[in-house]
């Protein structure tokens, strides 16, 4: 098979992706799903493992206090916690897992009664809702009585100003400390300036982080957490780029799950164990001809964020029109191409600003033209989140603008990653409806 390349990064990062084909265990064979929908990746057992080791532990060291726990926002500075010995919790999971399980919504209005807005990130109000209801889906999945105390909070502001207050909020409430990064925001070109502020905030966190973890600074310690970053994000880089092969073998909603991983465990071997475990099943996969949608018509491109709640439904209306959703810039925001060893701090800061949501308009549409290109996108679909502004990128007529310079159709859709209040099922499912039609009827005149 021919090697692809693809160029998604910042125009000075690439990658060359070559499908390798290799013995694959028999266990690891894609079977039908229960519901009859898209295929089972068999690897989400030993996924499911790891996770349950990952919180697992956060459940003993809050409660014996033999590690301490920082709380960290999903795209850094992970590593450097975890050079200091930290347990690193991600809330933003736990918002994702509110969402998931549909308990979200009744978890808001207790945060809206304390003053936070119910139109602010719907990740923040109902994590704190749930705090303050003394509720966590954790209790279920994993035998938690509630979400780790923290001993740190460490926030960064490249996804917006929302982190900021939540952890703010856990701040106040624990009387623990709070310390951030505070990112360049709508930026072109990622330039030396960025880097050095970046790295100087950063290393002025080092004295606290210190006085917490009871730990002194160690450079190679934290080069070998941004090693396991960078072949933690390579290898799920791989895995994202399977969604080129016709017919793929993945779908946008296997993705959003199986990044699991790359949030919470990047920077340690288990992450960097599962990821080559998934991308040898997909190898299987390509060689066999499995496709994630049987009789693949239609490839679509989604941005923004998921619709947690309504994961499984809109997976199975698009398994039911014949159509993959291919590829997303929400699970591309963990990779990260600029991490390097050699250079922890300034990889670090610029990886961390390279990220899509960091970027002005002109670089998010000229990412998403290679991605539309190199995945045979036929259409495109925006989910303008409610609550999620930067996470959004319908608002200032991108998609008119894409329509026009690449006769790509698109789609907007108005939901919310966690307020199902802001989510209309049956208009959604109309207007996908009407979407593929217009794509099935594309197809039928070229």
């Amino acid at each position: 098979m021919a090697a692809h390349r693809l160029d998604f990064g910042s125009g000075v990062h690439y990658s060359n992706f070559v499908i390798k084909i290799g013995q694959f265990p028999e266990r690891y064979m894609a079977e039908k799903d229960k519901t009859g929908s898209r295929k089972t990746i068999a690897a989400t057992s030993q996924m499911k493992t790891i996770m349950a080791d990952y919180f697992a532990s956060l459940d003993r060291a809050a409660k014996t206090g033999e590690r301490k726990i920082a709380w960290c926002t999903s795209v850094g500075p992970a590593e450097l916690l975890q050079s200091f010995g930290f347990l690193v919790y991600y809330p933003e999971n736990h918002g994702a897992l509110l969402g998931a399980t549909r308990t979200a919504t009744d978890c808001i209005p207790s945060a809206n009664a304390i003053g936070y807005s119910p139109d602010i990130c719907s990740y923040l109000t109902s994590d704190v809702g749930a705090y303050l209801k003394g509720f966590t889906p954790l209790a279920k999945a994993y035998g938690m009585e509630s979400v780790p105390k923290a001993d740190i909070l460490v926030y960064n502001t490249n996804q917006c100003r929302d982190v900021q207050d939540w952890f703010a909020f856990y701040a106040r409430e624990w009387s623990v400390p709070l310390v951030g990064v505070h990112t360049h925001r709508q930026i072109k070109e990622v330039r030396g300036h960025h880097v050095t502020d970046l790295v100087a905030q950063m290393k002025g966190m080092i004295t606290t982080l210190e006085e917490v973890s009871g730990n002194r600074f160690d450079i190679d310690r934290l080069r070998e957490s941004v090693r396991l970053s960078l072949e933690c994000t390579k290898l799920w880089r791989k895995v994202l780029e399977y969604g080129a092969v016709k017919p793929a073998p993945l779908t946008f909603f296997d993705a959003s799950i199986h990044m699991a991983p790359a949030v919470v465990l990047r920077g340690t071997p288990q992450a960097v164990d599962y990821y080559k475990v998934l991308s040898a099943e997909m190898d299987q996969r390509v060689k066999n001809g499995i496709a994630a949608v049987e009789g693949e018509r239609h490839r679509i491109y989604w941005d923004g964020m998921p619709i947690w709640g309504k994961l499984r439904d809109l997976s199975e209306l698009f398994v039911s029109l014949g159509t993959n959703i291919v590829a997303s810039t929400y699970c591309n925001s963990w990779i990260f191409d600029a991490f390097d060893p050699a250079q922890p701090f300034e990889s670090m800061a610029r990886a961390y600003t390279e990220l899509f949501i960091v970027r002005d308009e002109s670089y998010k549409e000229a990412y998403m033209d290679r991605w539309i290109r190199d995945f045979s996108v036929d259409g495109v679909i925006y989910h303008d989140a409610k609550t999620c502004p930067n996470n959004s990128n319908s608002r200032y007529g991108m998609p008119q603008r894409m329509t026009e310079r690449l006769g790509v159709p698109t789609l907007v859709l108005n939901g919310d990653l966690n307020d199902l209040r802001c989510y209309s099922e049956e208009q959604a499912k109309t207007n996908i409806e009407a979407f593929i039609e217009q794509l099935d009827q594309q197809k039928s005149a070229a």
